[in-house]
């Protein structure tokens, strides 16, 4: 069972007088608490510190914690260029780099996203399974590379990750199209669907897509995206989180919970509900803390870590079942 965390690196999630290269401390300060991962995510309209620069940052200061997004957009960058990137971190951090990606959220939300990477929308889904396929060849030192979308006859000499084949690569993604992609083509799945039960129901299906390309249920990390929110005060924490649903995504909070997991409460409520997802398949969490400063953000981080024991103990009871 790992336990993570999704660190603060949006501007929106800074106070006035927040210093992002604190961030650095935080991932420490992490590690020491006992997460055993840390874990950026992507964007492009939005300012925050890029995510492949933050976990290079992270790569020197941490020594066990596994570095990872959430999710990483492809897209964004070229294709053979963001391959260098990942190979260089993971090679830095001595092979602790796990890769989350996706094609961007559906619909208005995410074409922006295509606009400014001059990458068309059409076909996004095949391109995002090609650039890992990509990114897998170079990494296992093929010299062409020839997809439906993206071709290159004479690739130089790439840059090794520290594992052999590169780091796993991860799905974000709930659809019935993104499960079976997943089970057939993937290292690991992190989705954030609002219900437990869904999460099971999805996992199911990827184990079932897995089984019929040839793959064992080992081969694929179930994981969590989560937003948490602890607070002795419910209703505070309800109000926070609030907040954070309209600072971060510009909509209210239950607009926001009818899209993505989120849990606020006491400790003991929000344990619960994240031993509903362990019980439903979860063995890899990766928490975001609903909080608008550096120093509310470190609050939570201790806060959440002292659920960490009983998750882990939780997730030992479901394998022993």
């Amino acid at each position: 069972m790992n336990i993570g965390v999704l660190l603060p690196t949006g501007a929106s999630q800074w106070g006035p007088g927040d210093d992002p290269r604190e961030l650095v401390a935080f991932g420490r300060r992490a590690e020491g608490l006992g997460f055993t991962s840390l874990f950026v995510n992507d964007t492009l309209i939005s300012p925050r510190i890029e995510a492949l620069t933050m976990l290079a940052a992270l790569a020197p200061a941490t020594e066990a914690v596994a570095l990872g997004t959430g999710a990483l957009l492809p897209f964004l960058r070229r294709p053979v260029q963001a391959a260098q990137s990942l190979a260089s971190i993971d090679l830095l951090s001595g092979g602790r780099l796990t890769v989350a990606v996706g094609a961007g959220f559906p619909g208005p939300f995410g074409r922006p996203f295509y606009h400014l990477s001059e990458v068309p929308w059409e076909r996004r889904f095949t391109r995002l399974d090609e650039t890992v396929a990509l990114w897998r060849a170079l990494w296992n030192g093929a010299g062409s590379f020839h997809g439906e979308l993206l071709r290159f006859t004479d690739l130089p000499p790439a840059t090794r990750p520290f594992r052999p084949g590169g780091p796993p690569v991860w799905l974000g993604g709930a659809t019935p199209a993104a499960l079976g992609r997943t089970g057939r083509m993937y290292d690991g799945w992190l989705p954030y669907p609002p219900d437990p039960a869904d999460y099971a129901s999805g996992l199911r299906d990827v184990r079932t897509a897995a089984t019929g390309a040839g793959r064992a249920d080992g081969d694929i990390t179930p994981a969590l995206f989560v937003s948490v929110r602890i607070d002795d005060d419910p209703e505070r924490g309800r109000r926070a989180m609030e907040d954070y649903a309209r600072a971060t995504y510009g909509m209210p909070l239950d607009d926001l919970a009818r899209i993505q997991a989120v849990l606020t409460g006491s400790a003991d409520q929000v344990l619960g509900g994240l031993a509903r997802y362990v019980a439903a398949g979860a063995r890899h969490l990766v928490t975001r803390l609903g909080a608008l400063d550096l120093t509310s953000q470190l609050d939570q981080l201790e806060r959440v870590s002292t659920l960490i024991p009983a998750l882990q103990a939780s997730a030992d009871r479901e394998l022993a079942l």
